[in-house]
């Protein structure tokens, strides 16, 4: 089962994650993508997020990993920064890039059994600070789900679910999820 947990910065993905893990050990966690390209870029931008969808793609495919894993973000992510970015400054990138990006995320996605995206909602008593990038924030919250709707995008081989709720309701639902998969 190769499951991706989407959603915007401070949405409680790596804590979803981490808490999956520990119950679920036979899963690879594979880390934000963020984690692995030059600290060297100290702002949100579409090479930034251009260089994330490329790992994040890479990293789904069945030659490079087999197995069970869980991976905090996939390419979805950076598509919904790389068009967030654009609807907040103009200046994501070409509209080639945009197009490359969509037909990277698709492929992906087709390796990719569940996608879990996390929604910012109220009710999940997330608080981002300041230094979050609000807008950029919200405004990709508000592509990616549009993005999960697009059948162009998501492909047919991957379901997509959302989960809300606090900490504990998030584990619990993914765990069902999990279990109705496997069973």
């Amino acid at each position: 089962m190769r499951i991706v947990v989407s959603g915007t910065h401070a949405s409680g993905k790596s804590t979803l994650i981490s808490d999956f893990a520990v119950r679920h050990p036979e899963f690879t966690v594979l880390p934000d993508p963020f984690e692995l390209v030059d600290e060297s870029w100290d702002a949100p931008d579409a090479a930034l997020f251009a260089a994330q969808l490329r790992i994040s793609a890479a990293r789904l495919d069945p030659a490079e990993s087999d197995g069970r894993l869980i991976a905090e973000r996939g390419p979805i992510d950076f598509l919904a920064y790389l068009l967030a970015l654009d609807d907040l400054t103009g200046i994501s990138g070409s509209r080639d890039l945009v197009e490359r990006a969509s037909a990277i995320t698709r492929e992906a996605l087709n390796h990719v059994d569940l996608l879990v995206v996390l929604p910012l909602t109220a009710a999940d008593g997330i608080v981002a600070g300041a230094d979050e990038h609000p807008a950029l924030r919200d405004a990709m919250n508000d592509v990616l789900l549009d993005l999960i709707e697009d059948p162009y995008v998501v492909g047919d081989e991957a379901d997509v679910v959302e989960i809300t709720g606090d900490r504990s309701r998030r584990l619990a639902a993914l765990e069902a999820l999990v279990a109705d998969r496997t069973a």
